[in-house]
């Protein structure tokens, strides 16, 4: 079944629920093997390398945090819609692992939700972290028939200052736990094929975002935008340098610490807690580098408050659309947006 969470009296007269879309993880053991060959259907992965990352997930019990992530979010929400008065059921589905969309779109449609708006747990543009979720949700919509709720996503939100202002805090938190002045200071996201990279604004966005909190949490600091978690043949291009590669160009250099903020994710999960807390780690440890990796925005007031505010600009299109950057505020997604990469 799909998740969802209170429903009020009554429902506002445009929009009548929230959906919550997010990637998914396993909650167990048993879940890791049928959680990645979700992920990874129709992609042709080796057995022997799905065996591979399920270890990843294995060390840590099979759990990734994501799941549990979501529902802390879920329930600041919650509590955030109530002190707002905004009227709206909160419903939550994964592209990957239960509740699943199908499910949750299903438990919308029995309840008598018609339009929905969709938050993405991904704040920028791409194939993967954009197209793939609006696509999924298609999908599920399919598959549950007539009567399916017609769901439209909110806008963009890299740089919003619910997202900005808590990163900003944890990078700043993070520096002062080195007490290193000459502190490398790295931003690291999931790196994408170059090919889907030239048909988004995904390396914009995420050299704004890295831009815009450096500026808040040390002016002048010098940073990189450094690329993690490549997956697929080695002939195939990828965003680069990997964090790994940097560590050590950083250590040959002379760098004796560095800090790493995980800009690309809202949360732990285990692209951050295995590719960063541990093989990034490790690698920094064996190249005599002291490593620190920032805290995600996970459930931050100012996050959750952001999403709140998502909200009111599609329910008032008086409520101002907030923005830090210098790329303007991006509008809901076009039909043809974050193309899949030929």
């Amino acid at each position: 079944m799909g998740a969802v969470l209170a429903r009020p009296a009554y429902h506002h007269s445009v929009f009548d629920a929230l959906l919550i879309v997010s990637f998914g993880g396993p909650e167990g053991p048993d879940d890791v093997v049928p959680f990645l060959q979700n992920v990874t259907r129709g992609r042709n992965i080796p057995p022997q390398r799905l065996s591979e990352v399920a270890q990843h997930y294995q060390r840590f019990g099979g759990i990734s945090p994501i799941n549990a992530q979501c529902r802390q979010l879920i329930a600041g929400l919650t509590a955030e819609f109530a002190t707002h008065h905004v009227e709206l059921p909160i419903y939550w589905g994964n592209r990957n692992w239960h509740p699943l969309l199908p499910a949750t779109m299903q438990q919308m449609r029995d309840d008598g939700i018609r339009r929905a708006l969709a938050f993405i747990t991904s704040p920028y543009s791409s194939y993967s972290s954009c197209r793939q979720y609006l696509d999924d949700i298609a999908r599920a919509r399919d598959l549950v028939g007539p009567n399916a709720p017609e769901v439209q996503r909110l806008r963009h939100y890299f740089d919003h200052p619910g997202f900005i202002e808590p990163l900003t805090r944890n990078v700043a938190a993070a520096l002062d736990t080195v007490a290193d002045d000459d502190a490398a200071l790295l931003y690291s996201a999931h790196s994408i094929p170059v090919a889907m990279a030239r048909t988004s604004d995904y390396e914009a966005q995420l050299s704004e975002v890295a831009r815009l909190v450096t500026e808040a949490a040390a002016p002048g600091h010098p940073w990189k935008l450094v690329w993690q978690s490549r997956s697929g043949p080695p002939t195939v291009p990828w965003l680069e340098p990997d964090v790994g590669d940097h560590l050590a160009a950083l250590a040959a250099d002379g760098t004796r610490s560095v800090v790493v903020a995980p800009i690309g994710f809202i949360s732990d999960h285990m692209e951050v807690v295995f590719d960063l807390d541990v093989q990034a780690a490790e690698r920094a440890a064996s190249l005599g580098l002291r490593f620190v990796r920032a805290a995600t925005v996970g459930a931050a007031p100012e996050f959750v408050s952001m999403i709140r505010e998502l909200v009111q600009e599609r329910l008032d299109s008086s409520t101002p659309r907030r923005t830090l950057g210098r790329l303007g505020v991006r509008p809901e997604c076009a039909a043809g947006c974050c193309p899949a990469p030929r």
